[in-house]
């Protein structure tokens, strides 16, 4: 009904001659540029210097009706400002004119600044612009559980309506704009790799595939950029960073969603133990630019980012956190023995390193709570990894768990292309076996390494759910724009 209404209002405007999408007015400033300037001064400043005259522009978000005289709330990209509409000023012909606009229409309002007996800054109109007619009435009420999907699905209305949604993007926007900054002034170089991957590396996880017709090949939608970045250390870049979108095909939840945008940074002459020293500091630096703190409360719960951070081993932790005695390590059967005991199905032929991994995720992972590096996992999950110079069977990796989620996943890069051949191949056994997420062999990445890498630690971090963290958010729905979402 209300669609039919504001159809008949826009034929009615085009039969007056008015253009309802007109492209040529140019507001001269911006509610929250009003507000800071004129803000201060009281109704009797503003009546001696007769109001500043202003231009502004958006949309109509409130709207209260006196017969000839009228008050509505614009809001735009910077917040909203209340303009007076009065039949007297307007004239006849402006005044019918906003007769004919509707909450949501797009507006330009011209006019001199005044307080209203409430006190409030206000715009009297003397000119008024119709600029995109709204055939749609805005949602009177946006928000609560009941209306999650469809903030998702819709998130122009979302957005529109909820400033609290808003604010979490433009937090968004400064954290990365900060995580830029903060490598920058590192003399880090920004760098983009492909998306579109022959073969699917830097990560164990199912890809999504494509197909070129003009080169008649098979692709992927990348898993990871690590791969290309290591070339280019290779290629004497030695600090380079990247801050794009990875995609896996694989579930979601409110963790995860199939494209997510990643962090990855590649330091030459570095240790993983460096990298921690450098999250440490990029990521409490931000919570401090962002939340104004270094304790961020996350639903409900206190977490404190001030360095340094609690640093503990795969072993370390699964000892403190279970009664599992330490042959576990030593010995595959018994490894499989404890995770029967605490309730995991291990599927057939999974390696030693894989069966204590699935028991840390188990006993200790959730436990994380505070900021926390996870460090020295088994080799068999880390198939691009340097091996630890004391015991083999490990490697010199780091994950950071903060609320008991991965945050970030770093280590001392495996330089070594013998080795790093070696570690392709078991993968390409394991995809054998049944695992389709192990790592594909790339002989052209093996030949770059054999052109020789400085050592070199690198790390991802998962912007979004960082984001999560630092905006108080319990979906990463509710900071990627437009999620993907089941139709």
């Amino acid at each position: 009904m209300e669609f039919q209404q504001r159809l008949a209002k826009l034929g009615a405007l085009k039969e007056a001659g008015v253009d309802p999408y007109p492209n040529d007015f140019k507001p001269g400033t911006t509610a929250e540029a009003i507000i800071a300037e004129f803000g201060p001064l009281d109704a009797a400043a503003l009546e001696a210097g007769k109001g500043s005259k202003v231009s502004v522009a958006g949309r109509i978000m409130g709207k209260r009706d006196f017969g000839k005289a009228s008050f509505v709330h614009i809001q735009d990209r910077t917040g909203r400002i209340q303009a007076y509409m009065k039949k007297d000023l307007l004239g006849e012909e402006g005044y019918n004119l906003f007769r004919l606009c509707d909450m949501g229409d797009i507006v330009g309002v011209e006019g001199s600044l005044f307080r209203t007996k409430t006190g409030e800054l206000t715009i009297e109109a003397a000119g008024l612009r119709l600029l995109a007619k709204g055939l749609h009435p805005l949602p009177e009420k946006w928000h609560g559980l009941t209306d999650v999907e469809a903030r998702y699905r819709q998130r122009y209305l979302d957005l529109m309506v909820n400033p609290e949604v808003k604010e979490v993007f433009v937090k968004r926007s400064r954290i990365i704009k900060g995580i830029r900054d903060f490598l920058t002034k590192k003399e880090f170089m920004e760098v983009e790799t492909p998306m579109l991957q022959p073969i699917p590396g830097g990560a164990t996880a199912r890809p999504f595939k494509t197909y070129h017709n003009a080169l008649q090949m098979e692709l992927f939608m990348r898993i990871a950029p690590e791969l290309y970045l290591k070339r280019l250390i290779v290629a004497g870049l030695e600090r380079v960073f990247e801050i794009n979108r990875n995609f896996r095909n694989e579930g979601i939840s409110t963790q995860h969603n199939p494209e997510f945008t990643m962090l990855e940074f590649y330091l030459a002459y570095s240790t993983f133990e460096d990298l921690m020293d450098l999250t440490e500091d990029m990521i409490s630096s931000l919570a401090l630019e962002i939340t104004g703190s270094m304790k961020v409360t996350y639903q409900g719960t206190e977490l404190d980012f001030t360095p340094p951070w609690t640093r503990i081993s795969v072993r370390e932790a699964i000892l403190k956190y279970s009664d599992a005695t330490v042959d576990i390590f030593a010995d595959k059967d018994k490894a499989v023995q404890f995770s029967k005991k605490i309730g995991l199905s291990i599927p057939e032929g999974l390696s030693h390193g894989k069966v204590l991994t699935e028991i840390f995720e188990e006993v200790a992972e959730p436990r994380f709570i505070q900021p926390t590096f996870i460090t020295l996992y088994p080799l068999d999950v880390s198939p691009l990894s340097r091996k630890n110079s004391k015991d083999p069977a490990i490697v010199d990796r780091f994950e950071l768990m903060v609320a008991g989620r991965e945050i970030a996943n770093a280590f001392s890069e495996l330089n070594d292309p013998i080795d790093q051949r070696e570690r392709f191949v078991a993968q390409l056994k394991e995809k054998a076996a049944g695992d389709a997420e192990a790592h594909e062999m790339d002989d052209d990445f093996v030949r770059a390494l054999e052109y020789g890498m400085p050592p070199t630690a690198g790390e991802g971090i998962g912007i979004d759910r960082l984001v999560m963290l630092l905006t108080d958010s319990p979906s990463i729905r509710d900071v990627i724009l437009f999620p993907q979402l089941r139709k």
